[in-house]
């Protein structure tokens, strides 16, 4: 199931959620592609003050991708995304 990502927040949620459907704990994770367990936290909680780098290394951990497309006219005009 695809997930758009309108806030870090959400994105934040989605590595976690996904992180633990996998039943991998932090350190885990990290040592799977050579980052720190404390870049993992950060980018559970905070993803805005980590580097493209990190996210990019998690989501290849995590066996996620990133896609980018164009954005979809939104019809509901108090929906803003973030990003």
């Amino acid at each position: 199931m695809d997930t758009i990502i309108f806030t870090s927040q959400q994105l934040a949620k989605t590595l976690k959620s996904r992180r633990k459907a996998l039943r991998l704990t932090q350190k885990e994770v990290a040592s799977l592609v050579g980052i720190l367990p404390k870049t993992v936290s950060a980018l559970e909680s905070d993803p805005d003050r980590c580097s493209v780098e990190s996210l990019r290394k998690l989501l290849a951990a995590l066996r996620l991708e990133c896609v980018v497309a164009p954005k979809a006219e939104i019809a509901d005009s108090d929906q803003k995304a973030e990003w």
